[in-house]
């Protein structure tokens, strides 16, 4: 899978950047510049919108988004920030039909070659997936390398996997997405130069790098059910105690991991850059109620994640799917919230954990105005606001959490407990809270709250519940 570096590995890759918008033209566009003249006086910041005369079509389900196109642009180009690449000119291509052979049509190809030669750009990346003919007929026709949305969002998971599991993840995403594209990968899949006799050595050649890839495929698919059974088996021991885990999910940036950092004390990584978080973080926390909880930080997602990484990030994704509550984190500044919620949503189904218990968290609180996070707190949606960033609403948070557990529920009970026994009185005072104490005689009368289990284990000391 290409990378978005120089040949030397520290120069980031100057881009050119291509916004597809597949729509009827009920939607007014306004007429744009010519590309290369505006790449020539603003290279830094090339915007070009046309206006498509081709008559209107229907749109594809698998092509349409709610997500307006200049804020899709606006979300590839913090993709392309994360890869590590420099955005050298942008364009955007409106048709009412997608183009079998470029997708963008060729009149758009030839300008989009003038942008490349007057940037320099050392690539062209497409905010859309392109089949393995369009690629191929792309390649062919620009000067320099051709990367798609999938390909772009491969490169950054591949940038950010530390651990093996993470890396294995990310090579069969990689892989499954590379079989199919063999034919279309241009000058850097050719085997042979053209001519008569060569035909035949170039397809047993296809056909061998085709079987190589299948068996690594075959291999990295066997190294990751290794990976779930050790999940599996790691979950099997912390269900032996009664610990629910509670998932964090989300669109990419929307803040999960300074959330998770904040609840759990813990120092992950943080970052503004999409997809920082791979490899899955557990933590055990404690609620108001002194009640134990594991909390499990995940990967983002984003709108039209690859089919090949929810499938390949599936060893990762069962915390979601073994999770007793979803902490749904939500970007409260951001202009298409309900869009990215959409999407989460979208993934969720995929996981089959669109049923589960759900707490909508509005992220980023900080970044409002006063008369923006007073809208928010009168709400009556059940969200809860809170500010990772401040600590602002996160008592709410807990509380918010301790209230839906259903698992181990917490119930009033008074107890009467020998003060020679220390262990239980201990016990108590880590795992209850604690509403009334008084002594008589040798014995402590305590009226608690706490969790069924601990308190069936002190079962003997219990006088009535409350």
């Amino acid at each position: 899978m290409a990378r978005l570096r120089g040949s030397t590995g520290t120069q980031a890759e100057r881009a050119v950047l291509v916004g597809v918008d597949i729509t009827a033209r009920s939607r007014s566009t306004r007429p744009g510049l010519s590309a290369a003249r505006m790449a020539a006086s603003r290279p830094e910041a090339l915007v070009d919108q046309i206006r498509d005369d081709s008559p209107t079509a229907s749109v594809p389900d698998s092509l349409s988004t709610s997500l307006d196109a200049d804020e899709s642009l606006a979300e590839f180009r913090e993709l392309v920030a994360s890869a590590g690449g420099i955005v050298a000119a942008e364009l955007m291509q409106r048709r009412a039909r997608p183009d079998p052979a470029t997708l963008i049509g060729a009149g758009k190809v030839e300008e989009i070659a003038g942008v490349v030669a007057s940037t320099e750009a050392d690539l062209v990346l497409f905010d859309h997936d392109l089949t393995p003919t369009q690629l191929r007929n792309l390649e062919a026709a620009l000067p320099c390398r051709v990367l798609d949305r999938t390909q772009l969002i491969l490169d950054i998971f591949a940038r950010h996997a530390r651990t093996s599991e993470g890396q294995l993840q990310v090579e069969l995403a990689q892989l499954e997405y590379m079989l199919p594209r063999l034919t279309g990968r241009g000058k850097s899949m050719s085997q042979l130069g053209g001519g008569i006799g060569t035909r035949g050595p170039g397809e047993t050649q296809l056909e061998t790098d085709r079987r190589k890839i299948q068996r690594r495929i075959d291999q990295v698919k066997t190294d990751l059910e290794a990976v779930r059974r050790v999940r599996k088996q790691q979950r099997q021991r912390r269900e032996s105690t009664p610990v629910p885990t509670v998932a964090l999910v989300g669109y990419t940036n929307a803040g999960k991991s300074t959330l998770f950092n904040r609840l759990t004390g813990a120092h992950v990584l943080q970052s503004s850059r999409m997809f920082a978080t791979l490899d899955p973080k557990l933590r055990a926390i404690e609620l108001p109620s002194r009640r134990k909880i594991l909390l499990s930080d995940t990967v983002g997602f984003i709108r039209n994640l690859p089919h090949t990484l929810v499938t390949s990030f599936r060893a990762t994704l069962e915390e979601v799917e073994q999770a007793e509550i979803l902490l749904h984190v939500r970007d409260a500044a951001s202009t298409y919230g309900e869009e990215q919620k959409s999407q989460v949503e979208k993934v969720l189904g995929e996981l089959e954990s669109l049923s589960k218990p759900r707490i909508e968290v509005l992220n980023k609180i900080d970044l409002l105005s006063d008369s923006e996070q007073q809208g928010l707190l009168t709400r009556s949606g059940g969200e809860v606001a809170v500010s990772a960033q401040t600590g602002e609403g996160i008592d709410t948070l807990l509380a918010a959490i301790d209230a839906a557990l259903q698992s181990d529920p917490v119930i009033d009970a008074e107890l009467e407990v020998p003060q020679s026994d220390g262990a239980a009185l201990a016990s108590i005072e880590a795992g209850m809270v604690v509403h009334q104490r008084s002594y008589e005689g040798n014995s402590v009368l305590l009226r608690v709250s706490g969790p069924t289990s601990l308190l069936g284990r002190l079962r003997k000391y219990r006088g009535r519940e409350l």
